[in-house]
């Protein structure tokens, strides 16, 4: 397999700014998502990775080849970049068996029929979709269909495999399932693999990095737990669920004994200690990041439950409670904010109840304004 790196890649369209000088490294063997909301430039990247577009900017290689250099006016078509392509719409031939399928990137390219046979055999085995090679296409579910669409772009053993949303036409359960079934095999056959998704869960979920992007220009990259928990900025912890983003004021700020900081901060009726990436003067306005799961609901007036004296604590009253089966989404209405916590479903609640919401400092971020 083989790593792919883009060097200040660029694509404009007229005046428009699709991508905007894009650096990014990915490993050999190495599972990368494109993560962002519509129009952030995820969709344009790959394609120019797939040769399926030309970088208006920039360079892009492919293990030690480089395919596009728009300074050099340098081009390698799509058919020549040994990529292998699953895209949303799965693009199964319906006038075709599940064999002749997976077959064709074989055909096109004249390799004997023997060999077609036992590549196609040994690929649909891979995705266990062999027993299933002569039956028409129309007769498989979604699943299936994802499976084949996938035997066919590893059928002819591509250097790197890229992949278009391709889970979203599923339903939420065969999604979960069919992700978890993709990474088992991208980690075995160890695939370098440059998806594409708007779903912050699929990617934490399938990823070794996550490259949060908007507005064509890259946010952040780093493991999924990293991005989730440690956000650059405001705008990546946004993104990533419905997190608790409070404005506070830097009191104080000492190093950690490690690679973070711990600031006391102080809020609009609260205060307390969190941590942060960077140091950060007295007096700067920062904002703090506390997410729904790593908050608890206690009594009001109660004792501190073995959280840490120096977390957040804030006083308020049950506004909302939302059943959600494995889940209840609280919300408590605090002098602060409404704070959004997620219990246990078989948490007590009572909308008006005075309770206190708290946090340990570990699980409290700030980020600059």
């Amino acid at each position: 397999m083989a790593s792919v790196t883009l060097e200040n890649v660029t694509r404009m369209y007229g005046a428009i700014t699709a991508v905007d000088n894009v650096n990014l490294k990915i490993k050999s063997g190495e599972f990368v998502t494109l993560l962002g909301p519509s129009g952030c430039g995820k969709t344009t990247t790959l394609r120019m990775v797939a040769g399926l577009e030309k970088n208006t900017g920039g360079r892009i290689s492919i293990g030690d080849n480089v395919v596009s250099d728009s300074e050099k006016g340098y081009f390698v078509p799509s058919e020549r970049r040994r990529l292998g392509m699953v895209f949303q719409s799965y693009a199964i031939w319906p006038h075709m068996t599940v064999f002749d399928n997976v077959a064709y990137p074989l055909r096109i390219r004249r390799r004997p029929d023997q060999e077609i046979r036992e590549r196609v055999m040994k690929a649909l085995t891979l995705v266990e979709m062999e027993k299933y090679a002569d039956r028409p296409s129309p007769a498989l579910s979604g699943g299936q269909q994802q499976r084949v669409a996938i035997a066919r772009a590893l059928v002819f053993e591509p250097e790197v495999l890229l992949l278009d949303e391709p889970l979203s036409n599923l339903d939420a359960r065969l999604r979960t399932q069919m992700g978890d079934d993709f990474r088992e095999l991208q980690q075995r056959l160890k695939i370098t693999a440059l998806y594409v998704t708007h779903d912050q869960s699929e990617a934490m979920a399938l990823s070794d990095r996550v490259v949060v992007m908007h507005g064509g220009q890259i946010l952040q990259v780093g493991a999924p737990e990293e991005i989730y928990r440690r956000p650059e900025n405001r705008r990546v912890a946004a993104f990533f669920g419905t997190p608790n983003l409070l404005n506070a004021t830097v009191k104080d700020c000492r190093p950690n004994g490690g690679q973070y900081y711990k600031l006391d901060v102080e809020g609009q009726g609260w205060s307390g200690e969190c941590h942060a990436a960077t140091e950060m003067p007295k007096g700067a306005d920062v904002t703090v990041m506390v997410r729904p799961e790593n908050l608890e609901i206690r009594e009001a007036g109660a004792v501190n439950g073995g959280l840490s004296p120096n977390g957040l604590e804030w006083s308020g009253e049950i506004s909302q409670a939302i059943f959600r089966g494995p889940h209840r989404s609280i919300m408590v209405k605090t002098p602060a904010q409404t704070l959004h916590v997620e219990t246990p479903s078989l948490a007590d609640v009572g909308i008006g109840r005075p309770v206190t919401v708290a946090a340990p400092s570990s699980a409290a971020w700030a980020v600059r304004n």
